[in-house]
Order: structure tokens, then C-alpha cells, then sequence
């Protein structure tokens, strides 16, 4: 995963420098066959775990759901606080014990750390640390998988111009982590690299570069005896992706290591985020629909016929959505659509027998590693609760009363996913079948009466929240919210500063659409009319303002007007045209017709 990482400067690589290179001297001249050569001074030579692995691939995989990473950490350039995290602490591995997680990733960046020429020597230093981590993940008896990370488009993806050096690096760092970690329990897995990309190769080249790099990885790691021998060894598709070719030369590198070498510890694995349209509100994706659903139904689906199906184990080492969330920013992603995202997921890993490791880049995500607390606790009771079931949903998560209308009845479908529909609740107290809602196939119509009830004295936002209960998994939490359609003004701004002034009047924004007059796309992304939520635009519900980024502003035609219209959750569409003429910008609101 690189799309959450912060721009760093290069540093100086640290004391452990001579170690570091007298170390790869060794290991390239093939004299640390011996324990006491395998590791940097004064680190321990075994993991404390005391966790009993399965003989079997499937089974140690298995055992490793559900499964963690620790994003934007070590994997940070240059060093593991740049990317505005805390340092790694073995209280942090307890925590995700303790809340359930059977397994760990600890992604790793080694660029910063290893010469750029030959020996291509790591830091003694750092290996120690990245040892010390990954040691106090298996004392909290997890699994880990260690991997090389950012080094993928760092310097690896030059392999298609600069072939020989690549590669010969590449062989150089796993014959140092090989060595340094040979004595690790089989608790430890080794990932081959993350995320693989190849410039512009061709397509049989791309293909051949990823079976070289897994192909010498598996050769290096085994040939390095010790724990190494029989340890489980993860192999990934270019860029993790789960396309059916990809996943197909996969498993023909896989299958023929496994027949030629009789090796049966050897695991796939890629990584999903869902459709994209979705996962970055792009394109128009804003809710969790058929496309969706099916995009994942099917990529999990490929996972089990490709792999698991033929005894390949599969761990997918990231999952998650790409831009959600992230709370410094306001959220792209509805949240109930997000919430049915992340229960699919569950129930389609247990379907299809495979790992699913979440993405975690820190402390603005999921935990917060300066707490150890989670920052949505709820979100991350969806999580838990799709390990082991399923939850019923609904088609929406809000239901909009108009403040300046009548109040009149409401529909939403519910999505029972298994379940059998318990009823309503507020609060502890059930709502009237009959008199406040009524069910005809799963569709949930609330009544006048209630909604005027909930609705109180029809204040903008949120209301109250109600809950249809399953009868397994959590409740569906539904708000009750007053709106009426918001309300732009005309506003002038710069080339690199505009906003829209905003009356929300209880209702949020979703997304943008942006066209010119002869019916062509206006802003940064091209292909769709609608722009990627707060990349092209964004809503500050505080200041009452939509801004329009530099992005979008650069991108807009000198002199012609754009047509936005605003989509709004309650279903309100708002129209409003901007024009850049220069430096300036004016906007003014289009008249409802």
C-alpha cells in the first residue's frame, strides 16, 4: 500500500554501517552458514513464541485470521516516526491480542537503510530493530509476516531498465534478512515484496520480472537452512492485484515451485480495497451497490477457485478502503456504506478460506498507536463481528424528514443477509408493528406517526436514531434527520482559492458532478463527470463552504463556465456554475427550472 504515505528527506544510515556491510560480505562470499554469522551482534537468535504451527500451509494460514498491519511504520521513508507515527511498542501487540487479531504484518522499507551499490549492505542497526519488533509481536503469540515494502516502486521497478543491478540487490537484501531471521520460529512468515510494478515493460515482460523476483526469493530463503527450511513463504501478483491473469501466473509459479522442490509452505497472496469508484467516492460510487457487492463477491470467488481450491493457501495481506477512514479529513465514504463493505468482507473471507489482513496506516485510521484505543469503536465492532457472522443492514442508514414539509411515511429495504428481521427499537424501547412500521417483503416502511415522533422539534441534523435489530450480528443504527435543500451562494475567489458558500441545512454532501456546456468532463479527472471526493472538492460543514481545490481549479478551462451539480445524501441535487477567467473565479447558483 503507498497510498498514504507523506513526502520524507534522506537521512544519514546510523552506527550500525560497518556491521552492516561486513555482514553482507559474509553472506555474498556464502560464509554465514553458521548461527553465530546469521545475525547482527548482539541480537537474540530466536523468537519467543510458543505457538504450536500446523504442519499444513492451509491450516498455519488459517490459524493466522483475522490479521493486522502495521502500516506507515517501518515501512515509513526514511525512518519509522516520518510518517507521524510513534514507534512500535510491544504494549501495541498485547492491545491486538487482546482484541482478537491472530497475526500481524509488519511491512518494512529497507532502501534507506541498504547501499545502493554492492554489497548492497543493510544497517546492522535497523535490522535489529525491524528483529525487536517482529520478536515482540510473537512474545504476544502472533504470527508475523515481514516483508520488503516501499522498496517495490522505490528501486525495484527499475528492473525492466537497469535488470542486472536490480536483481542482484534484491538477492543481496533477502540473503541478509534470510540470514538474520533463520533462526526465527515458524511463526514468522517472509513475504517476497509488496506491491510490484514494472514501468513500462511489456506484458510478458512484467510477468517474467515477477516470477524472477519470486522465484529468487523462494531460492535464497531455502537454500539459507535453519528456520528458513521449512518456513511458510508468502508470494504476491504484480501490484498485490486479483485479476484472474495475474492470479493465474501466480499460481503456475506457485504449482511449479511446489512440484519441483516438493514444497507444500508456500502461500499466495494479494490485496483488495474494494471497487474503486467506491473506495475514493469517484465516479459517482457513493453507495455500497450491486456492482460493488458483485466486484467483491467475484474477486473473493477467483481467490478460492485460483488457490484454495487447488491447496494453496491465501493471505490477503491488505484490505480495506482507500480513503476511508482517514479523520483528518472529512469522510468520502458514507458510513453506512462503509459498514456493509467491511461485513461483506468478513463473510466472504469465511466463504472462501482465505486471511484478510486489514490496513491500518495509524493513528488518523483505525488505532490510534499513541491511545491504543480505536478511533471509531463502533467501525471496529463490524469489523470483529464479521469474523465470525453475519449482520443484517438496510439500503440506507438515514431517513430524511423535511422541516419545511409534511411529514409523510418512509421506506428503506432491508438487507437481512442471512438473518430474520427482530423489529425497531429506540433506545430500549420497541416500536409498534402495525402502528409505527410495517415489513412487507424486506421492505421497512416507518410510519408518519413515528417519524413525527422521532423527529422531535425538527431541528436540522440528526434527530434521533432508531436500530432494526437480527437476530444475529449487531443492529443497523438508522438517524432520523431534519433537512431541507441546502441553499449556494455567488462567491469569487482565485485561481488556487475558491469556495461555495453553503447553507446545508441539515444534509451532507456526497458528490460533484462537473461538465462544460458541450457536454465534455470539466476538472482533474477526466474520464467521469463526477470528481474524486476531496481531491477536486471537499465540504467544511463548519465553515458552511464547499471548497474547490488547486486541482480542480488548474484543471478548468480559461473563460468557460462550468455546470456543478452537488449531489446531497438526502437525494437534493443543487446546480451552480463556475467560471475561470485568469486568476479569477466567480460562481453563482443555477435557478431550480
Amino acid at each position: 500500500m503507498k497510498d498514504i504515505r507523506r513526502p520524507a528527506h534522506h537521512r544519514g544510515r546510523g552506527p550500525g554501517r560497518l556491521a552492516g556491510v561486513l555482514m553482507a560480505l559474509l553472506v555474498v562470499l556464502g560464509l554465514s552458514g553458521s548461527t553465530a554469522l546469521a545475525a547482527p551482534v548482539g541480537v537474540p537468535q530466536r523468537g519467543a513464541s510458543d505457538v504450536k504451527v500446523p504442519a499444513r500451509a492451509m491450516d498455519a494460514v488459517a490459524a493466522m485470521q483475522p490479521s493486522w498491519n502495521l502500516g506507515n511504520t517501518l515501512d515509513a521513508i526514511p525512518d519509522e516516526t516520518s510518517w507521524g507515527n510513534p514507534k512500535a511498542s510491544q504494549e501495541l501487540f498485547k492491545t491486538l491480542r487482546a482484541q482478537g487479531y491472530r497475526s500481524v504484518r509488519i511491512p518494512v522499507t529497507w532502501s534507506a537503510h541498504q547501499s545502493e551499490t554492492a554489497p548492497y549492505a543493510v544497517d546492522a542497526a535497523y535490522v535489529s530493530r525491524v528483529k525487536e519488533v517482529v520478536d515482540w509481536a510473537q512474545a504476544e503469540k502472533l504470527y508475523v509476516v515481514l516483508n520488503v515494502h516501499h522498496d517495490s516502486w522505490q528501486w525495484v521497478w527499475k528492473i525492466s531498465t537497469d535488470h542486472d543491478n536490480v536483481l542482484a540487490r534484491y538477492k543481496a537484501l533477502w540473503t541478509q534478512i534470510a540470514a538474520s531471521f533463520r533462526s526465527e520460529p515458524r511463526t514468522l512468515l517472509f513475504e517476497s515484496i509488496n506491491e510490484p510494478a514494472y514501468g513500462d515493460a511489456t506484458a510478458a515482460q512484467k510477468t517474467q520480472y515477477m516470477d524472477e523476483l519470486n522465484t529468487s526469493f523462494h531460492k535464497i530463503v531455502r537454500a539459507s537452512g535453519g528456520g528458513n527450511k521449512n518456513r511458510l513463504l508468502v508470494l504476491t501478483t504484480q501490484g498485490g492485484t486479483p485479476s484472474q491473469d495475474l492470479m493465474d501466473d501466480l499460481y503456475t509459479t506457485i504449482s511449479g515451485l511446489r512440484d519441483k522442490n516438493k514444497d507444500n509452505n508456500l502461500v499466495a497472496t494479494v490485496h483488495y480495497y474494494s471497487y474503486y469508484p467506491f473506495s475514493v467516492n469517484v465516479a459517482g460510487g457513493t453507495r455500497y451497490d450491486a456492482i460493488t457487492q458483485n466486484d467483491l463477491t467475484d474477486v473473493f470467488a477467483r481467490m478460492h477457485r485460483i488457490f484454495v481450491d487447488r491447496g494453496i493457501p491465501v493471505y490477503v495481506g491488505e484490505y480495506g478502503l482507500l480513503a476511508y477512514p482517514d479523520h483528518n479529513w472529512p469522510s468520502r465514504v458514507e458510513r453506512g456504506e462503509a459498514l456493509k463493505y467491511y461485513e461483506q468482507v468478513g463473510y466472504a473471507a469465511r466463504e472462501a478460506g482465505v486471511t484478510t489482513a486489514l490496513w491500518d496506516p495509524g493513528t488518523f485510521a483505525y488505532l490510534n498507536r499513541d491511545t491504543l484505543k480505536w478511533q471509531d469503536p463502533a467501525l471496529y465492532a463490524w469489523i470483529k463481528s464479521s469474523w465470525t457472522t453475519r449482520s443484517g443492514t438496510a439500503s440506507f442508514d438515514r431517513v430524511y424528514v423535511a422541516k419545511s414539509g409534511r411529514i409523510t411515511d418512509q421506506s428503506l429495504t432491508l438487507n437481512p443477509n442471512g438473518t430474520e428481521f427482530r423489529g425497531l427499537w429506540s433506545g430500549s424501547t420497541k416500536l409498534a408493528e402495525g402502528r409505527d412500521y410495517s415489513v412487507f417483503d424486506n421492505r421497512l416502511n416507518i410510519t408518519a406517526r413515528a417519524l413525527t415522533r422521532l423527529a422531535g422539534d425538527r431541528e436540522y441534523g440528526v434527530n434521533s436514531t432508531i436500530q432494526a435489530k437480527f437476530s444475529k450480528g449487531l443492529p443497523w443504527n438508522i438517524d432520523i434527520v431534519t433537512n431541507d435543500t441546502p441553499v449556494l451562494s455567488e462567491a469569487t475567489g482565485t485561481a488556487t482559492a475558491f469556495t461555495v458558500p453553503v447553507k446545508y441545512q441539515g444534509d451532507e454532501l456526497a458528490t460533484m458532478e462537473s461538465t462544460y456546456a458541450d457536454g465534455s468532463n470539466a476538472g482533474p479527472t477526466s474520464w467521469t463527470p463526477f470528481q474524486e471526493f476531496n481531491q477536486a472538492f471537499r465540504p467544511d460543514y463548519s465553515n458552511g463552504t464547499i471548497i474547490l481545490t488547486t486541482d480542480y481549479l488548474k484543471a478548468l478551462r480559461d473563460g468557460e463556465a462550468a455546470t456543478l451539480t452537488f449531489h446531497f445524501q438526502s437525494g437534493a441535487k443543487v446546480k451552480y456554475k463556475v467560471t475561470k477567467s485568469g486568476d479569477s473565479v466567480t460562481g453563482t447558483p443555477v435557478k431550480a427550472s
